[in-house]
């Protein structure tokens, strides 16, 4: 694992010691983040189920303002801190070492979001859907005028989680990234606030 481009590029980042987290590969980092990357100027990330923080990290390289980390797993906690404290984004950073599923936002005192990336361990589909629906609904009033979310799971799996509603997915093997929006909020006269948001 290492940081694709950006002020840290070729950096390497602590890996998973275990399987209950499943960091993306590069060749599909690099090309989810060329696509990505005239969003991240400035951007405000938010990193769920982050593992050991590959997402953000990487935004934070691309020049990201701030990225907000959700993770509960004693292991990936402790190799996420020592990779955002390596890479000296401790100002930029922020840890909720929280069950994201009870998480409770408070939108008045918060930025917002214009880039989430949700990536649920795979069983959530099953066994917690209607956590991740209930997930997707204080997402969903976090986000900018044009943020998105990228929602990764098992090509062979589906969840509809309104209100966020899919306008593009790209397949990567056995693995999918769609990129869900919250159209009620869309705002024309923004410059990246388009009909389609670009990806």
């Amino acid at each position: 694992m290492r940081i694709i481009a950006g002020t840290h590029r070729g950096r390497r980042l602590l890996a998973p010691e275990t399987e209950e987290t499943r960091p993306i590969t590069d060749r599909v980092k690099q090309s989810l983040f060329d696509m990505l990357m005239p969003r991240l100027e400035n951007a405000c990330v938010l990193d769920i189920f982050a593992g050991t923080g590959s997402m953000g990290l990487e935004s934070l390289s691309r020049g990201a303002r701030h990225a907000t980390f959700f993770e509960s797993g004693r292991s990936p906690l402790r190799l996420l801190r020592e990779n955002i404290d390596a890479l000296g984004f401790a100002d930029r950073s922020t840890i909720m070492p929280v069950d994201v599923f009870k998480w409770s936002p408070k939108p008045e005192t918060a930025d917002s979001a214009d880039l989430v990336f949700l990536d649920p361990p795979y069983r959530f589909l099953a066994e917690r859907a209607s956590d991740l629906q209930e997930l997707a609904m204080k997402l969903a009033a976090l986000l900018s005028p044009d943020g998105i979310v990228l929602f990764r799971h098992d090509t062979s799996d589906s969840l509809v989680l309104t209100p966020l509603i899919p306008h593009d997915r790209r397949e990567y093997g056995a693995m999918t990234i769609e990129f869900l929006a919250e159209w009620s909020k869309r705002d024309e006269s923004h410059p990246r606030g388009m009909g389609v948001p670009p990806v």
